[in-house]
């Protein structure tokens, strides 16, 4: 395992790149995963364009009227974070150990303060420059697609947020203890609580700017399904916890390989386990003494899977909402029945002990199944198959 792209980097290309160590393989390759997905989603908000089940929306815009104080605000702040943890790594030697350093608050002040200045400065001189003496409104077209790069945004953001809050839910005792460090930390992620909060966040941002909800909520489905399942990559290459129960259990097949049957994660990045002699990996030398099922796999592999679904019967299916309704369903019955050799945290209800995520689970199976029946009724499917945008107020 690699806990952070330091060890990979040396590792695949003989590299000693220090400052890498800030880096963690599972935050990398879990981002690396929202690009093919992405770009999948444009992809398909173009296809839905050109066989006019999305149309553009007209939006009145006033040209020349110089800077955007909002927009100068916001590259601030984009350029503030830049500055305050891409430099405080470079100058803070220090803290390239550290895995947790871009979940922190630590930093460098001034470089933030200093990024942040330049880009809004920038910003607010490119539109005074376009600024015109006589200001006048323009109508413009705006596609469904040209919202892909905010909503991402949006959804990135909203997700982490949400990942973390219902994984501290689970480990409530550990934030009672310590709230700031682990909130603030890199790991206690839950991806159920992260793709409910975003999917909230993603209809309300649509809904602001009058776009079809479900039918770009039907091209983005297979996105979900591939970044999800390339996602986990990183669970599995960092050892991050999101590991199966001790298997014991000899192979069922000569010829599978024993990492995809029973693996103790060595160098994983919670330090579980037993110390493995002779390590020089800094504090990563721990292994598990007994094999686990390596659930970050199986979900890689099944979430490959039920994407090549979602991508052959996407076309089929006419009715907005359907491909929703299938996503949420192969979402909810994955992870549910992969939960049975989880480790997680699992409550007591009852006779029933489940986990948060079988809860949620539960949760999106029956949503999908409720959306499936409820389609035909959809107000997207009762305008002939082409969507007309009105602008919100």
């Amino acid at each position: 395992m690699y806990p952070n792209l330091y060890y990979l980097i040396k590792e695949l290309f003989g590299l000693s790149i220090p400052v890498l160590k800030a880096v963690s393989s599972a935050g990398f390759f879990m981002a690396l995963a929202f690009l093919p997905g992405a770009w999948l989603w444009e992809y398909e908000l173009k296809r839905k364009e050109k066989n006019g089940e999305l149309t553009y929306r007209t939006e009145m815009v006033t040209v020349g009227k110089g800077a955007d104080i909002k927009r100068v605000i916001f590259h601030f702040l984009l350029g503030f974070i830049a500055g305050f943890k891409l430099v405080g790594l470079i100058v803070n030697q220090h803290l390239e150990v550290n895995h947790d350093y871009f979940f922190s608050l630590e930093g460098n002040l001034t470089a933030g303060i200093l990024c942040g200045s330049f880009w809004a400065i920038a910003t607010f001189y490119i539109g005074q420059k376009q600024k015109q003496p006589n200001p006048y409104k323009e109508t413009i077209r705006i596609y469904p697609h040209e919202y892909v790069p905010h909503a991402i945004l949006v959804a990135a953001l909203s997700g982490i947020v949400g990942a973390k809050v219902f994984g501290v839910l689970e480990t409530w005792n550990a934030f009672i203890k310590d709230p700031v460090g682990t909130f603030f930390s890199s790991e206690g992620f839950a991806f159920l609580g992260g793709f409910i909060v975003a999917t909230f966040a993603m209809w309300f941002y649509h809904y602001k700017f009058g776009v079809q909800r479900m039918r770009m909520a039907d091209a983005l489905a297979p996105s979900l399904m591939l970044s999800y399942s390339l996602g986990r990559l990183g669970c599995q290459i960092s050892g991050d916890g999101d590991w199966g129960i001790n298997n014991l259990n000899p192979k069922p097949f000569a010829w599978l390989p024993q990492w995809l049957w029973s693996y103790n994660y060595p160098h994983n990045i919670l330090h579980k386990g037993i110390y493995m002699p002779g390590c020089t990996w800094d504090d990563y030398c721990n292994k598990l003494a007994i094999g686990v099922y390596p659930t970050p796999l199986y979900e890689l592999i099944i979430g490959l899977l039920l994407f090549i679904i979602l991508m052959l019967i996407r076309k089929r299916l006419k009715l907005a909402g359907r491909i929703s309704a299938f996503y949420l369903m192969f979402m909810g019955i994955e992870r549910f029945f992969i939960e049975k050799i989880r480790v997680d945290v699992r409550y007591h209800f009852l006779w029933l002990h489940p986990t948060q995520a079988e809860i949620l689970s539960v949760f999106c199976f029956a949503c999908g199944v409720v959306l499936y029946v409820i389609a035909p009724k959809l107000k997207a499917n009762n305008s002939n198959n082409m969507v007309s945008f009105i602008p919100k107020e």
